[in-house]
């Protein structure tokens, strides 16, 4: 009986200083849903891993987005991170197996992608130039499709594409 009281008494105290006693609740979908490409190969696995969110276009142009010459994030939400799980010629310019936050500073036919230090950062509000490891130029040309939804993909050699609207942006990776 004792026991009983006892365990009756911590339930009450318990429920007292609960903080909410309704069930959660979620909000809906991310506007800018998190998505992750991987480049993997059968022989040696996950070479390069690819963590940014996805804004949607909703009737806006690419240009109003992300304007020529201004620092974007690439992607929404937090900086794109991108880990290379061995050393790589990125753009044409050596980089270090690690993770990397990955920026681009858009143009009408080439786009500076930029590799930098700083991990966990939102956007590019806290991007520091003095972290960058390195700049490289990629061509931006015209695709045959429309993207809603900003895409990263790897093609069959592990070229990585950048895609919105019909802007597809190619960054060579060796």
């Amino acid at each position: 009986m004792k026991k009983n009281v006892l365990v009756l008494a911590v339930l009450v105290v318990a429920m007292l200083f609960s903080s909410e006693m309704s069930a959660q609740k979620f909000s809906g979908l991310d506007k800018s849903p998190l998505d992750k490409a991987l480049y993997a190969t059968k022989a040696e696995g996950v070479k390069t891993k690819i963590v940014y969110s996805r804004p949607q276009l909703k009737g806006r142009t690419v240009a109003s987005l992300t304007p020529a010459g201004k620092m974007w994030r690439l992607g929404a939400n937090e900086a794109t991170e991108v880990t290379f799980y061995g050393n790589v010629m990125f753009g044409g310019k050596s980089v270090k197996a690690g993770t990397y936050a990955m920026f681009a500073i858009p143009g009408a036919k080439e786009w500076t992608i930029i590799l930098n230090k700083d991990l966990n950062v939102w956007g590019n509000y806290q991007y520091r130039k003095g972290q960058d490891v390195v700049r490289v130029k990629a061509k931006a040309t015209n695709g045959e499709e429309t993207l809603e939804a900003f895409s990263i993909a790897y093609s069959k050699s592990g070229d990585i594409h950048l895609g919105w609207g019909t802007t597809v942006v190619t960054i060579s990776v060796k």
